[in-house]
């Protein structure tokens, strides 16, 4: 009695947990309340920056932030829990098995007969070596898949942050060329029912609005997307209006850099290095089946008393017998589950390697955009500002004046626009190189 109660005292006890029913994302009025603890930062470069929105985000606190308040990421390290409590089940020894029994004669000159054993299963010792390498395995694999999904949160915020700060510069350059050409339709369109103009030069010009109220629009659609996917990305109410200060990093990685890290990408990658740790637990799973090949082996001891008060005391063995069975099936599934993922791990790394060298061809290509629009702006700039000067002085029409604004401030949203796409690119690539691993990390899978 005193042995069942203190198993039940050790026992843990139902407390229920209630689903909430309201919006619990993050509000305007809590963002300052915020605290991130740098230490907890997969990266060196955010654990060495101080959060502090008081005075607006920028591109590292938005990092920060995603890491510390991303749904996603909330829902996989969940997922690492229940890991880690499967590899915590996986070390428990199996409960011996208690048997009792009582007979009661209905015969005079008679004893009450009794049996009880106990007895353990043998085969699950046996194989917790294996069951539990391989759950410790896992734990490894979802903590490194955490570890990269992180990163992936930061190099998606980053790139948000550079969509967020291109549509604030780029706005109100593009509400400016539609004001320019709204104006000069809607001179044109007085001059023409005055008959000072003719129809098809009216619609050039209503063309030209046209064009420019659709860029505008366009233009503020996407910031309202990029707005929804930042806040979403962050865990924050779509009421959230950030205030982001700076620039991105627009730092170019020297060839040298990108050569080490390719060579050791496969130390680099978190996914590669969850994918290793992902095979180590299927090979301990493929072990565990192998051991489980042989006869499943109870063992245990008893005592009893007959009716006739003899009292006996013995054991009791028993013994699967392999001969149809053998776990065969369980056997070939692991051994085929086994390479599918030294397939998938292959895969990954061939294609990890495509995707940098596909980036970096890419990102040969925007330089030299960029070059030939950073070599033409000057002189457009230059012709929209004698436009300036010769429109206040009444020397040069509203026609021209408006064309050659609208040349110099496409000429700088195309800038913005592809300096913008050269740093997602280079925030991308990052990504796909890796950083720095933590070192519990790489001591398990050097």
């Amino acid at each position: 009695m005193t042995t069942l109660l203190a198993s039940l005292a050790g026992c843990t006890w139902y407390h229920a947990d209630p689903l909430q029913t309201v919006n619990t994302s993050t509000s305007q009025d809590s963002i300052e309340r915020i605290r991130v603890d740098p230490a907890s930062m997969p990266l060196p470069e955010l654990s060495a920056h101080i959060f502090d929105p008081t005075d607006g985000l920028d591109i590292s606190e938005v990092a920060m932030l995603a890491v510390a308040n991303n749904p996603d990421l909330k829902l996989a390290r969940d997922d690492l829990g229940i890991a880690r409590a499967q590899a915590f089940s996986a070390g428990l020894l199996p409960d011996p098995q208690l048997a009792i029994a009582s007979d009661y004669p209905g015969q005079e000159n008679t004893t009450r007969a009794f049996s009880y054993g106990l007895s353990m299963d043998v085969l699950s010792i046996i194989t917790r070596s294996a069951n539990k390498q391989s759950a410790d395995a896992t734990v490894t694999k979802t903590d490194l898949g955490l570890l990269w999904q992180e990163w992936q949160v930061i190099a998606q915020a980053r790139q948000l942050f550079a969509k967020a700060r291109l549509a604030e510069n780029t706005l109100p350059l593009l509400q400016r060329q539609l004001n320019l050409s709204r104006l000069r339709y809607e001179r044109m369109a007085a001059a023409r029912r005055d008959g000072n103009l003719t129809s098809d030069t009216l619609t050039a010009a209503l063309t030209s609005y046209s064009d420019a109220r659709k860029q505008y629009t366009d233009a503020e659609r996407s910031a309202e997307q990029t707005h929804h996917d930042l806040n979403a990305l962050l865990g924050l109410s779509q009421t959230v209006h950030l205030q982001l200060v700076g620039d991105p990093d627009t730092a170019t990685l020297a060839n040298s850099t990108l050569e080490d890290a390719l060579k050791n990408l496969p130390q680099r990658r978190p996914d590669l290095l969850a994918l290793r740790a992902g095979y180590d637990a299927q090979e301990q799973k493929y072990r565990a089946a192998i051991l489980s090949q042989f006869p499943t082996l109870t063992v245990g001891f008893n005592r009893g008393r007959d009716t006739s008060n003899i009292y006996t005391t013995g054991f009791q063995i028993n013994l699967s017998l392999p001969i149809f069975n053998r776990n065969r099936g369980n056997v070939a599934i692991e051994q085929s589950t086994r390479q599918r993922m030294k397939d998938e791990y292959q895969t990954r790394l061939n294609q990890a390697f495509a995707d940098v060298e596909h980036l970096r061809a890419d990102s040969v290509i925007l330089t030299r955009q960029l070059a030939q629009v950073e070599a033409a702006l000057p002189e457009a700039e230059h012709a929209a500002q004698q436009a300036s000067e010769a429109f206040a002085e009444h020397n040069l029409t509203l026609g021209a004046y408006a064309d050659a604004q609208a040349a110099a401030i496409t000429k700088q949203v195309d800038l913005a626009t592809l300096r913008e796409s050269l740093t997602e690119q280079r925030i991308g690539l990052q990504a796909l190189l890796g950083g720095v691993i933590p070192d519990p990390f790489s001591n398990d899978h050097s």
